[in-house]
């Protein structure tokens, strides 16, 4: 008896088209005889198509589910059977989607015969700290890496001095190996690397000593970098030609180096702009003053005004950090003026405060001077 076609794609009754391909793609990747080798794949696979075949066309699933299996035979219906599908384009195109490696569908074309040729190195990344000021200013690093290098006994062909590698017999030096599969739907060409020679076209006999056939060695090397003024957290750089060799005199790949920057205990950053703060006492703030402040280029002396205001931002200019790629340009270094109130006070420092309360008119209880004054005797 046969199954039901919905329940062998897995899909209820009410399912749309895309749900039914998507379950179709699922199935035909796990059962199809290239890559399933178990017994009753080949079946199931037959089975699979089957019921997408019939369930993907509306008018021939309407039929199916009127009048089941009787419905879509090939003796049902005639004009309206299978014929009702046209050309089949559409279904492989599911299918090559599907195997990427397969191509020329229903026996047509297959694709061109490919070359291995020269093949450029890997890119390689290297994350690498700062501390503050280093990604400010810039300068020079020295870092260590590790790549693969071109062996420099064999210039890179793996064969012993003396030698040369040989033509891979297997794929005749293409680098790839073919295989038609018939299926239902016509003839389908699956290219995949050569086993024998791992996709390179050649087969090297007489190993070389130095790489031991492998045409490159891990070296460990050490290298100058220059980081420019400015640079951030995620800064990104490119070493030219410091990633792993290329294979079969194909250039060698690059190095990224991803820039960490380390937090400062003093400074922070938003943009090219540095942010920091500075305490001064409350007759500082009010009675003004000159003070020396830590800036990224070191000591600067800065002017309190009279009567300066708790939060208050003060700004000098051209004292943050140059603008990645135009060192002139600066951004500004911004101070956050923070009033520091005392909890105490010595007695002559009270009565002076008293006198002043009394001068300004202030109101004085018995915890001591109302509001800000009043706080530094409880």
């Amino acid at each position: 008896m046969a199954r039901d076609y919905y329940e062998i794609l897995g899909v209820s009754r009410d399912a749309d088209k895309e749900e039914i391909k998507q379950a179709y793609r699922r199935l035909a990747r796990k059962y199809h005889p290239d890559v399933n080798k178990e017994p009753g794949a080949e079946d199931r696979f037959k089975e699979i198509n089957r019921a997408y075949e019939v369930l993907s066309e509306p008018e021939i699933r309407e039929r199916y589910n009127r009048f089941g299996e009787a419905g879509v035979s090939s003796g049902a219906g005639a004009g309206a059977g299978f014929q009702d599908m046209g050309d089949m384009g559409g279904f492989a195109d599911i299918f090559e989607s599907i195997f990427s490696g397969f191509a020329g569908g229903m026996g047509g074309p297959t694709q061109q015969r490919r070359r291995s040729g020269p093949v450029r190195g890997d890119d390689l990344r290297l994350d690498l700290k700062l501390d503050f000021r280093e990604a400010v200013f810039g300068g020079e690093k020295e870092i260590r890496i590790s790549h693969l290098e071109t062996c420099e006994v064999c210039s890179g062909s793996g064969a012993k001095p003396g030698t040369r590698p040989r033509t891979c017999s297997t794929c005749t030096g293409s680098g790839q190996v073919r295989r038609v599969t018939r299926t239902p739907f016509g003839s389908f060409t699956q290219v995949s690397t050569c086993p024998t020679c791992n996709g390179t076209g050649m087969v090297v006999e007489d190993k070389c000593d130095a790489c031991d056939g492998r045409g490159a060695n891990q070296v460990t090397k050490k290298l100058k970098i220059t980081i420019p003024a400015g640079v951030d957290n995620g800064t990104r750089l490119r070493i030219s030609q410091e990633g792993d060799a290329g294979q079969r005199g194909g250039p060698p790949g690059d190095l990224y180096v991803y820039l960490l920057v380390n937090e400062d205990e003093e400074f922070q950053r938003d943009g090219i702009n540095v942010i920091s703060e500075i305490k001064v006492s409350y007759l500082q703030a009010i009675l003004g003053c000159r003070l020396e402040v830590e800036t990224v280029d070191g000591p600067v002396e800065l002017i309190i005004p009279a009567g300066t205001q708790p939060n208050t931002v003060m700004k000098l200019e051209n004292r943050g950090v140059p603008r990645l790629g135009n060192p002139v340009s600066r951004g500004d270094h911004m101070l956050t003026v923070l009033i520091d109130i005392p909890t105490k006070v010595t007695p002559d420092e009270r009565e002076l405060l008293e006198k002043l309360a009394k001068i300004k008119g202030d109101r004085t209880g018995k915890g001591g001077l109302e509001g800000f004054l009043g706080n530094l005797f409880k």
